[in-house]
């Protein structure tokens, strides 16, 4: 159980799903803090004000997690992930009872990146351990039970910070990390061992610290311009200027990496640069509407932090299932082309009719956010999909995790962008809104804009004004995003088809990448891991050994195929083991074994069965039909061009004939001719 042995070893089930609970835990901390914390926004900013500093509670937790992903993943391979995870949780939960504990918005938005840090690697961190405790053929499963996690934290986030803002208080969204955390780490602390086996990485700090710095200069500068400073003053220019600078620098020391973060020659190919484009601009609308929409629920409609939850639901509920049936679309069809197109326009179309105001009925705006939820799930799936598609092996772990890296950038980039959107529009509107009106005696005009808490003090027709005020501002981002979301949907009309391989089909139905989930897997593990999901389809195990025995020319009951394997591994097991193994009787085990003995593929010594010279051919021949099976999947790769995947095929069609959990229910069963 644990990390030790190789990658993969069986472990006993209650270990692994004491592993899998605890990692599952970790990762719904992880992504919940993406999205819990929007409905709890408006409340934030009425305690602190610092209305044009909002943006940045959320975009400063994406930006970090998603730089330090890479760095997280490399460093696992490198020294272990047992230790390392358990820092990550120390991380995060630091930085959460800081978060907690925050007197101001500048010192939330600190904890927050440092929350974000320790998140990354919670996230990218959960999903290899699962490869270190779980054998190949139950992997697909456990996977995705860490999509569905994902998922669901996404569309539970905003109801359940609400709930917390209205029964306790905003802190508690970040407070409720800490007993849960606590408890995974204690978990993990127990029950996971050290792995034994070590990846060698040389890892680029440079290139990542460089990119973290040119992406935050752009996002400063988008948070700032228009609203602390003017978009052609020096300071906005100097962050402007850094970036480019910053971005010159990072290419260049890309092109001597050993392992860069983005490897440059990527863009040379069509589909990539075009899904990253996409994926950009589907993170920037998503993120830069859903950090918005809960302050304008709250102060154009007066709802609670839960009610503005509950509204959210439509457009969650809407990405949810798109995304579920765009994946299973593509996995039966092989075609993913027309999804991103549809996708884009849908999402334009509800940004563009958006026509929303503090009079909008529950059930119109309901249906706007289900349009909007709709037309980004469309979308969200296919990105992966595309780029695994064409790249070659040696880039496929990298592809993917550049895919959900932009994907995360243009979500921090829309927040901050539509920050500014907001801050400005709503200092224009509300001067206009209380011109002329007879204020309260000390009455700061200008701290409505960062307060919304302070409506409650002006006379109700002016309140009502500077709601109206609100409201206009809020809604005028989706005017705004509108462009921003045709502009992908011109770029996804330039997205080509490719036959799709069988490996790429299997992986469409992730919930946790098509929701944003980072990722840092190698080729090797993206490999694997869509194999893995291909094996879960295979035929029950009776089925397939007797398949596999006829293949390799052996006239066998899966029960004595599986006894055969399992002595094999070891050269004699005991019969009673055997028996209790495959949940049967001794007896009814014997009777099954009895045509290995006939054939001398096994003999029989005392209590044990061992294995022949004659049997060991047996079980390579069908290990041999096995690895061609699982070979013919990697269509456009070839296994035989690279000793990775030579050595992964073997490891994988050893590991499945015999398993442990894949005893048919044929053992004991009279042998049929």
């Amino acid at each position: 159980m644990g990390e030790s042995g190789s990658a993969g070893a069986p472990a006993q089930e209650h270990g692994v799903w004491a592993v899998i609970l605890a990692l599952m835990l970790a990762m719904l901390l992880a992504a919940l803090d993406q999205t819990i914390v929007s409905t709890a926004l408006p409340t934030i900013v009425g305690e602190f004000g610092g209305l044009n500093h909002l943006s940045w509670v959320v975009t400063a937790y994406l930006l970090a997690s998603t730089v330090s992903t890479p760095l997280w993943g490399k460093l696992g391979d490198q020294y272990g992930r047992r230790h390392l995870f358990q820092t990550a949780i120390v991380i995060f939960l630091v930085g959460s009872a800081l978060c907690g504990l925050a007197g101001g918005m500048i010192e939330l938005i600190a904890f927050r990146a440092l929350q974000g840090l320790g998140g990354g690697g919670l996230m990218v961190l959960a999903m290899a351990i699962v490869g270190d405790v779980v054998a190949p053929r139950g992997r697909g499963r456990y996977q995705g039970f860490f999509g569905g996690v994902f998922a669901f934290a996404s569309v539970v986030g905003p109801l359940l910070g609400g709930l917390f803002v209205d029964r306790l208080s905003w802190r508690w969204v970040f407070y409720i990390n800490v007993p849960i955390g606590v408890v995974a780490m204690f978990v993990i602390a127990a029950t996971l061992r050290g792995r034994r086996d070590r990846t060698p990485h040389v890892i680029d700090y440079r290139g990542a610290v460089l990119l973290a710095a040119a992406v935050t200069c752009v996002v400063l500068a988008t948070s700032w311009g228009g609203s602390r400073y003017a978009w052609g003053s020096p300071p906005i220019l100097g962050l402007g200027g850094a970036a480019v600078v910053l971005l010159v620098l990072w290419a260049l020391a890309e092109r001597r990496a050993a392992e860069p973060i983005i490897p440059l020659h990527l863009f040379r190919i069509n589909v990539f640069s075009v899904t990253a484009a996409i994926g950009f601009v589907a993170g920037f609308t998503m993120m830069g509407t859903l950090a918005y929409l809960p302050l304008f629920l709250q102060v154009a409609h007066g709802v609670s932090a839960t009610a503005s939850g509950l509204y959210l639901l439509p457009m969650m509920a809407g990405m949810l299932g798109t995304s579920i049936a765009s994946g299973q679309a593509i996995s039966r069809t092989g075609h993913y082309r027309y999804f991103p197109i549809a996708g884009m326009a849908i999402t334009t179309a509800a940004l563009l009719l958006h026509g929303m105001s503090e009079h909008s009925s529950t059930l119109s705006m309901g249906v706007r956010f289900l349009i909007l939820g709709v037309g980004l799930g469309l979308v969200m799936q296919v990105l992966v999909i595309a780029v695994q598609n064409v790249v070659d092996y040696r880039d496929l772990g990298v592809a993917t995790s550049s895919v959900t890296f932009f994907r995360s950038i243009g979500g921090s980039f829309g927040v901050s962008l539509f920050g500014t959107v907001f801050a400005g529009q709503l200092a224009v509107r509300a001067e206009q809104a209380l011109r002329g009106t007879s204020l309260p005696s000390g009455f700061d005009p200008a701290a409505v804009q960062g307060s919304p808490a302070l409506l409650s003090r002006l006379p109700p027709d002016v309140a009502a004004r500077v709601v109206h005020a609100y409201a206009e501002a809020a809604t005028t981002i989706f005017l705004y995003a509108a462009p921003v979301a045709f502009a992908g949907f011109v770029l996804a009309c330039f997205l080509r088809q490719v036959p799709l391989r069988t490996t790429v089909g299997a992986s469409a139905p992730d919930l946790g990448e098509g929701y944003g989930a980072p990722c840092d897997r190698s080729s090797l593990e993206e490999i694997e891991r869509a194999l893995t999901v291909l094996m879960r389809r295979d035929p029950e195990a009776a089925r397939l050994y007797r398949e596999l025995a006829r293949r390799a020319g052996y006239d066998l009951t899966a029960g004595a195929v599986w006894i055969l394997a399992r002595v094999a591994r070891t050269g004699r097991a005991g019969r009673a083991a055997l028996a209790a193994r495959a949940g049967t009787t001794p007896e009814s085990g014997a009777r099954c074994a009895q045509p290995l003995v006939d054939r001398g593929l096994v003999e029989r010594s005392g209590e044990d069965l061992v294995i022949t010279g004659a049997g060991r051919e047996a079980v390579r021949r069908m290990v041999a039909v096995r690895r061609a099976a699982l070979a013919r999947h990697l269509d456009g790769w070839n296994p035989d061009s690279d000793p990775e995947l030579t050595a992964l095929l073997s490891r994988l069609a050893a590991q499945t004939v015999g398993d442990d959990r894949d005893a048919p229910g044929a053992v004991g069963a009279p042998h049929r001719t």
